[in-house]
Parts: structure tokens; sequence; C-alpha cells
């Protein structure tokens, strides 16, 4: 099996002021944090990318000459271009070791539903029912995520890189109430608006071996999270196969792949997000930097 080649590098999803309609680009500037960006207001310029489909998930997709300005810096994949979340828990060695947990046997799968998906600059939404948040326990977790780009199925370890479209970030955002009191963990990981999810996909090409990538969270300006995928417990090549076994990935599947150490939640004493907190999560690669405010739903 051949790996996934496209002609972009890095590609955004955004609304041009040119026309005021979405449409796919790469940023002219290569080296530019593109979340970070939008969120100072800073201009944006892309090279339009076209497809048949209008989606990231065409491989064919060409990067044209055109120059479009971001007015809106949207998720990479809409929603119902994402076939399924899948999300991997204890996957960090750090991570469990700061949780005194053992290392799982096996990756530890949960679902989330694809409208708990924002992008950049979009509010996390602590609802109603997860309120007060002093009760549920709102929790931050920068992860890589990695998007598939063809069917998988009963994949072997040594191929499973094939299968990969490109790498983004995503902030597993978790109330811990629910997850640790009575182990709901879809549920306490699938509220509305909750998920930040981008801000760019950076091509399989681009990232090489995904075990080297480091990624951080910070919490209005304090750092919370500074770790590397080379401690996760098991690798994106061993998560891929694990989780093809007997069943497809589609095209459009996202793996969210574990956060390291310096949750919230371990923290002495223990840091849970609030309304009006920012939080930011990156992740290198040339991912860049997810910026979400927190605001907790009006009743």
């Amino acid at each position: 099996m051949a790996p996934i080649k496209t002609q972009w590098t890095r590609l955004i999803r955004f609304v041009a002021e040119e026309t005021s309609c979405v449409h796919l680009g790469q940023p002219v500037d290569a080296q530019l944090d593109v979340g970070l960006a939008s969120h100072q207001g800073k201009s944006i310029k892309a090279y339009e990318i076209v497809s048949t489909s209008g989606s990231a998930l065409d491989p064919g997709a060409q990067v044209t000459k055109n120059v479009l300005t971001v007015k809106e810096l949207l998720m990479p994949l809409s929603r119902e271009q994402v076939r399924l979340v899948r999300g991997l828990g204890l996957n960090y060695a750090d991570h469990a070791a700061e949780a005194k947990l053992a290392h799982p046997a096996y990756p530890i799968l949960f679902i989330k539903p694809t409208t708990s998906l924002i992008g950049t600059n979009a509010p996390i939404i602590i609802p109603i029912a997860a309120q007060p948040a002093s009760e549920h326990l709102p929790d931050y977790e920068v992860e890589l995520t990695v998007v598939i780009g063809k069917p998988a199925k009963d994949v072997q370890e040594k191929d499973a890189l094939d299968y990969v479209l490109g790498y983004t970030g995503a902030n597993d955002v978790s109330f811990r109430k629910h997850q640790n009191a009575v182990s709901q963990w879809c549920f306490s990981k699938s509220f509305d608006n909750t998920n930040p999810f981008g801000p760019c996909l950076v091509s399989a090409s681009s990232i090489p071996d995904p075990q080297k990538v480091p990624l951080k969270c910070t919490l209005n300006e304090q750092l919370m999270q500074d770790g590397n995928t080379a401690d996760q417990i098991f690798t994106v090549r061993q998560s891929i196969a694990h989780l093809s076994q007997g069943t497809t990935l589609e095209p459009g599947t996202i793996i969210m792949t574990g956060t390291p150490k310096g949750v919230g939640s371990v923290k002495k004493p223990p840091v849970y997000l609030k309304n009006g907190d920012k939080v930011i999560v990156w992740v290198g690669g040339g991912v860049g930097s997810l910026v979400n405010d927190v605001k907790e739903e009006k009743k």
C-alpha cells in the first residue's frame, strides 16, 4: 500500500474576504502559526486549493497561484466531513505516572460525536448540564490528531502510516466528574461545542515520524502541559493498526492520540476550566495553536 501523496503540505479551511465563501488553501507563509495569527487579528494569505469535492479528503486537490485572504479560520474538516471521532485514553507514560495508573494492555478507545467539534476562536461551552463547573470539573487535554485518508481495515503496523492523510491538533476537553466517578468516558467528553479541532492539517509526508511531535497547553498564559509524542505508550502506527482490526476506519475518521502529563485534575491543588478562561493548545510539526475562551451556557 503506497502512502497518500498530496500536493499541499499545510491545508486550512476558511471563509475568504474576497468571496465570503468557504475555501481550502495553503498558507503563503509556511512558518505562520495560523491559529495564533487568526486570534491576534493578523492578516493570513493562502494559495487557494481547488478540489472537485471541496474537501480536504480529496488527495487530488491542487494548490493554485490564486491568493485569498482569510476572513474566518474554520476547522480543517467540517463536522459533515468527519466520519467518526475516535479517542485514546491514558496513552502517555508520563501522564499514566502522574495519575499513578498502570499502563493499559491495549489502547483505551472512546467515541465522540462530531457535534462536540469546534474550530479555533470558537468558545468552549460549559453546558447547563455540566454546571456548576466546580462540581463537573472540566479539564484540558492537548492531543496530536490523525486524519485517515483512505479506508483502513485489518492494517498491519508496518503499513499503518500509509493510511494517514495528515495530522492536526485537538483539545479533548473532559468533564472529570462523570469520567472518574462512574467511568462514563464517552459522556464526559461528548458535550456539544467542547472539542477544539485544527487549526490546520499538515500532510503526512511533512511529518514522517509522528513520534517526534512536541505539544503544549497554556491556561490563562500559564504553561500547563509540555510533552512530546515520543512518550506515547501506543505509537500512532500501533494505534491505527489496533483500531482497524475487524473495523473499517473510513476516510475522514479522526483519531485523537492521547494527552501528555500536566492535566489539571492531577495538579495540587487541581486546576479546572471555568467561565472566562483562555486555553491554548499547540501542536508542533507545523500544526500550530488552537485558541479558545471558556464560556458557561446561560440558563
